[in-house]
């Protein structure tokens, strides 16, 4: 029997996949609004989640564009796009 703040392993193992996502950079974990005013939440490399808008200023870069499918982060004039994991 579990108690009411732990999910039971058979749902937990359902509900994750190992190795989807790559901590040691920056990671996407969800995108949320209305088209044209998306925000998202992202986890830092060092394991902080900070909720991001097209501007927001991290360590990885500057998130120029947020969409349904995810954000582009631009640092020294390169881009990247990030993509929720396991999609």
């Amino acid at each position: 029997m579990t108690s009411k703040s732990q999910t039971p392993a058979r749902v937990a193992a359902k509900a994750t996949q190992p190795k989807a996502a790559n901590l040691s950079g920056p990671t996407l974990i969800g995108v949320m609004g209305a088209p044209g005013a998306f925000s998202a939440l992202l986890r830092l490399s060092g394991g902080r989640v900070k909720q991001v808008t097209p501007g927001t200023r991290v360590s990885a870069g500057t998130v120029i564009a947020i969409d349904a499918d995810g954000l582009v982060l631009q640092k020294n004039g390169r881009t990247r796009r990030l993509s929720l994991p396991g999609g």
